[in-house]
């Protein structure tokens, strides 16, 4: 028994020395693979602080949420992809920085993923149709993919019948997704002062329940005070829901199918390099990639069985 381990240690040996001597001398071999060029553009006005995710299993608001997904996005990305960021707010979407090879700038990517704030906004005021429409612009300046992510909570809401704002581009010339972030039910969204301190949630008279800015809707001489010139709209305070906030899928969804994009909610597709790689132009580019680690893993594994194999073997001289 002894002297047949002898013999399979000493092989076991002689493949070690093998696969090492492979190890030092194998070169490099050259392979295919996709990269992708991405600009992302987060959503921070003020629903996007409403606590309806969750990061690791613990309570967040949406662009926590967001910034943690766009982390994990960018921890797989493979070499050689290109990211830029930027934020939406008010009307439209300003551009932070120009898309960077994801790898040799890993850390400054994820510290200003990390530092992206509400409080970097410059208005109150959301309009989602219009800042994708920003959005996109700049992805197409930069010949990249866009990812757009955003609760669809717009702000004021669209004009009675809801009609999108005109679309100047052309559908489909911009590849991407429309990331919708929040949860299915309606929630109170916070409420903080001019000095950032939260001090409740927002109620029914904090923010405007319907839009004015058009022509009122066909049943508005059917509202109390009503006067097609001191008041088209009524008199009464227009009731409805816009305090409270989800994520608006359905809305989401239009808009996507009108310019072409792609759209996917992050509480269904955490995964979204699963996601960007199904909706984004991929760009093949050649890598050389070092194979040397496997033979020299596998010599490894050979000597720690060769050396520790007796320890196993009872040996017959003992009781």
């Amino acid at each position: 028994m002894r002297e047949r381990l002898e013999d399979a240690r000493f092989w076991m040996l002689i493949v070690a020395l093998g696969l090492t001597a492979i190890a030092i001398a194998l070169p490099r071999i050259t392979l295919t693979r996709n990269v992708y060029d991405l600009v992302a553009i987060v959503d921070i006005t003020g629903s996007m602080n409403t606590r309806d995710m969750t990061v690791s299993g613990k309570p967040s608001n949406r662009l926590d949420a967001t910034k943690a997904a766009l982390e994990e996005l960018l921890a797989v990305l493979p070499c050689q992809s290109r990211l830029g960021l930027g934020i939406f707010t008010e009307r439209r979407s300003f551009l932070l920085f120009n898309p960077v090879e994801v790898c040799e700038n890993f850390a400054p990517l994820e510290t200003a993923i990390k530092t992206l704030d509400w409080r970097m906004a410059w208005e109150g005021d959301s309009m989602v149709a219009k800042g994708l429409y920003s959005a996109m612009a700049i992805a197409e300046d930069l010949k990249a993919d866009l990812l757009f992510a955003t609760d669809g909570h717009e702000a004021p809401p669209l004009p009675p019948g809801g009609a999108l704002p005109e679309f100047e581009g052309t559908p489909g010339k911009v590849m991407g997704v429309v990331l919708g972030v929040g949860g299915r039910d309606k929630v109170p969204m916070p409420k903080y002062d001019d000095d950032g301190n939260e001090i409740g949630s927002y109620g029914p008279m904090d923010v405007p329940q319907e839009n004015h800015s058009g022509p009122p809707p066909q049943d508005a001489h059917l509202r109390p005070g009503y006067h097609p010139k001191w008041a088209p709209f009524g008199s009464d305070a227009p009731q409805g829901e816009e305090h409270l906030s989800s994520v608006r899928s359905e809305y989401l969804q239009k808009l996507v199918t009108k310019i072409g994009l792609a759209h996917a909610d992050l509480i269904d597709e955490p995964d979204l390099y699963k996601t960007i790689s199904a909706h984004a132009h991929p760009r093949p580019v050649e890598v050389a990639v070092d194979i040397r680690p496997l033979p020299a893993a596998l010599a490894l594994a050979l000597l720690i069985a060769l050396y520790t194999a007796p320890l196993f073997v009872r040996s017959p001289h003992r009781t």
